[in-house]
């Protein structure tokens, strides 16, 4: 199982229906599911309140992976071998992506691997639609089908 834990909601269309078509074609390979958490107004208690609420949904026995500019960079092929061990090793794989401030220290800390697509940044709407299409591509890798080139 594979939950993704995002700060924000989406808002435009065409992110949208980028996201259920991944989300379909993920629902080949495993369940996954996207929790959506409300971004806080208050700029000042931001982080720790969005903490709080992405801490609340996960579990001790989940395998937590922060995506931070900050974290190892990874290419396809290695991101698949990262997301294949896990899922034999643990049941249980999540992903959290943070608000426009980021993520919160206790969140980092929690984290078993801090993950960086690169060091640009990304609107968080497409960087959802961005970690949904390498899931996917991860799994066409694990089961030696063609899409990855």
């Amino acid at each position: 199982m594979i939950k993704v834990i995002c700060v924000g909601k989406i808002k435009e269309k065409f992110y949208e229906g980028a996201i259920n078509e991944y989300m379909k074609r993920l629902s080949r390979y495993t369940k996954i599911e996207i929790l959506e958490i409300i971004d806080e107004a208050n700029e000042e208690k931001a982080l720790k309140i969005e903490g709080e609420k992405i801490l609340n949904h996960i579990r001790d026995n989940d395998y937590v992976i922060t995506l931070e500019i900050e974290g190892v960079k990874v290419s396809s092929l290695e991101l698949a071998k990262l997301l294949n061990k896990t899922l034999v090793n643990t049941s249980n794989l999540v992903f959290v992506i943070g608000g426009s401030l980021g993520i919160s220290d206790e969140v980092k800390n929690r984290s078993n691997f801090k993950l960086s697509f690169s060091e640009l940044t990304f609107p968080h709407q497409l960087f959802r639609v961005i970690l949904l299409e390498q899931l996917y591509r991860s799994f066409k890798i694990i089961n030696n089908e063609s899409y990855h080139k």
